[in-house]
């Protein structure tokens, strides 16, 4: 991969290829390891060492600043932090850092996270083509362990079984610099801060949501 990592820069950039196809001629680059290899090629940087690192750094003081979040998005929040308090597995808890920071962006994190019970994993199936980013849970209790996660990209299921959402979320994260894909609009705001606070990734120009959000976590 690392030998042929400029013929596929110049086939993403310049023919910009179904996801389908892509992943038909590259499918090491459809795994775990093959997204962290080609992140650090592009940006040098560790993606999920790095991601995990600074969202636990920033823990702590995030949840300080949801907990004084007033109004409809105040108690969103609530009911998230409360599932977080009880339990104790820390992918559970970096699950509902993420989920919290996207309602406190005023985005959507079911625009993001699509849950299914096993009962319906058929509905989960025909609902993947029609996703153009997402990531499909399929668990049997709210934040419980899940049975399947997956990363989907324009109607395929680019990934599969990767252990959490937490987990999907970064590799969706990596895969969208490894395809030169553009972030969603409906959660622009979500993949600003990943991008510019947490992976510290052209972190100079910042939206003013975000560098509000900076402030408070720097203060």
């Amino acid at each position: 991969m690392e030998k042929t990592f400029s013929l596929r820069r110049l086939e993403i950039v310049e023919q910009r290829p179904m996801i389908g196809d892509f992943k038909d001629r590259w499918p090491a680059l459809f795994q775990e390891s093959g997204v962290n290899e080609e992140f650090m090629r592009i940006t040098t940087k560790p993606l999920q060492a790095k991601f995990l690192a600074q969202l636990d750094h920033f823990s702590e003081k995030l949840f300080q600043i949801f907990k004084s979040k007033g109004g409809v998005t105040g108690q969103k929040i609530k009911m998230i932090l409360a599932i977080k308090d009880e339990c104790d597995d820390v992918d559970i808890r970096r699950e509902c850092v993420l989920k919290s920071l996207i309602i406190y962006l005023n985005e959507d994190p079911n625009s993001l996270f699509k849950e299914y019970l096993p009962s319906a994993a058929e509905d989960a199936e025909n609902d993947i083509v029609t996703t153009v980013m997402g990531i499909h849970i399929v668990r049997r209790d709210e934040f419980g362990e899940p049975d399947d996660v997956g990363v989907v990209i324009e109607g395929v299921k680019v990934l599969t079984n990767v252990g959490s959402p937490i987990m999907a979320f970064i590799l969706l994260f990596g895969l969208i610099y490894a395809l030169d894909l553009t972030f969603p609009d409906n959660l622009k705001y979500t993949f600003e801060f990943v991008q510019k606070i947490l992976m510290n990734l052209d972190g100079h120009r910042l939206n003013t949501k975000i560098q509000q959000l900076k402030i408070k976590l720097f203060m």
